[in-house]
């Protein structure tokens, strides 16, 4: 009886770390101080639930999924006529009000705003002209 009630618990503990999920993004970027855009990593952890956000140079940025107060999603015009997604994602780190801005590639912002709602549970308010999807 022991070995049987081992392996349920076992396996009920693997079953709950499968559900444990995390998505990430490669085709996102995040503005430097300068205004240039700095290839990064989005990842949403279901383990750890955070946001982490991983430029290619600079600090990686890790957000609580607890600690986001709302997120904004906008597109703007660009001269040559495309379009830029961006993400505004506003939280608090203690007492201190910060906001991270990722601009998004034009195929996976909407993955992006889909996954930000399944594993936050928050839904971006969508800014200025763009369509709801």
């Amino acid at each position: 009886m022991k070995k049987i009630t081992s392996v349920l618990a076992i396996f009920l503990i693997l079953a709950t770390v499968g559900l444990a999920d995390e998505t990430s993004f490669h085709h996102v970027w995040v503005p430097s101080l300068k205004g240039k855009a700095i290839k990064a990593v989005l990842t949403f952890s279901d383990i750890g639930k955070v946001v982490e956000v991983h430029p290619a140079k600079g600090v990686a940025v890790t957000i609580p999924y607890g600690q986001i107060e709302k997120c904004d999603y906008e597109y703007t015009n660009t001269l040559m006529g495309g379009k830029s997604h961006w993400l505004k994602i506003e939280y608090h780190d203690q007492e201190a009000h910060k906001v991270l801005v990722l601009l998004m590639n034009e195929k996976e912002y909407p993955h992006i705003l889909d996954a930000l709602k399944a594993h936050t549970g928050i839904d971006a308010e969508i800014l200025g002209n763009a369509r709801k999807r």
